[in-house]
């Protein structure tokens, strides 16, 4: 056997112990940041596993807002008053959507447990074996009752597909997942800061109801809300939407 030259040596030894520290580095960055999720999620009462440590570093790594692809829409009619905008007429086309159903006691528990299972579904643990890439908003489907005074338990959590992936979207590994394809919809949206809970859902949906002109061509109990900001932010941007009647 050929005697390894002390330069080669060094460099192979070099190159290792870069990568021992690379990992160490890695590590304690994943650790870093599941930590924090965990604290973010006992604030909502939600408890973050150990194996979200990977899909929380990737997603936050790959959070550039460059690199979010906004789901496409048409604006329809702009509603503004005295220079504030009130709200935006739009239409989004036929598309199709990882969804997942929650029925947790709180709507800030469904929304956090829904979104993680869909960053698995995002980063890796689907039949492509890639990350998928985030698309903005990510929605919640909420129902109230007729009167629009309460919500029920149950919401959806849904992530559009990026353009690439419309034609033959990954399978989901989680069974829990399902492709949807939604039809072409017209929405009214308005925009709101802040926590979404079931108070502050109710107070947009209601000022919304107040601000439209014919809120009577909207579905009465099924509404949207779509978040451009992950759950764990706390001065999130979202949007309330009243959907159409087809």
């Amino acid at each position: 056997l050929a005697e390894e030259s002390p330069d080669s040596a060094y460099h192979s030894h070099g190159s290792s112990l870069e990568e021992e520290a690379a990992e160490r580095m890695d590590d304690e960055e994943q650790e870093r940041l599941l930590s924090y999720w965990q604290s973010v999620g006992r604030g909502h009462q939600v408890d973050v596993p150990r194996d979200m440590a990977e899909p929380i570093q990737q997603l936050t790594r790959n959070n550039n807002p460059q690199e979010r692809q906004t789901i496409p829409f048409t604006l329809i009619q702009r509603k503004e008053k005295l220079g504030d905008l009130l709200y935006e007429k739009r239409q989004y086309g036929k598309a199709k959507w990882a969804c997942i159903k929650m029925k947790e006691k709180q709507y800030e528990q469904s929304i956090c447990l829904g979104f993680m299972k869909l960053m698995r579904y995002i980063c890796e643990q689907n039949s492509s074996g890639l990350y998928l890439g985030i698309t903005v908003p990510i929605v919640t489907i909420v129902h109230t009752n007729e009167a629009q005074s309460a919500m029920t338990q149950a919401v959806t959590v849904a992530y559009y597909l990026p353009e690439v992936l419309q034609d033959e979207p990954p399978h989901p590994f989680d069974s829990d997942i399902i492709i949807e394809e939604w039809p072409a919809t017209i929405v009214y949206s308005r925009s709101f800061q802040g926590i979404t809970n079931e108070d502050s859902i109710m107070r947009e949906i209601n000022l919304l109801a107040a601000i439209l002109e014919s809120p009577e061509l909207c579905l009465r109990d099924t509404f949207i809300i779509a978040g451009y900001t992950n759950p764990a932010a706390a001065n999130r941007h979202n949007e309330i939407w009243f959907l159409q009647r087809p």
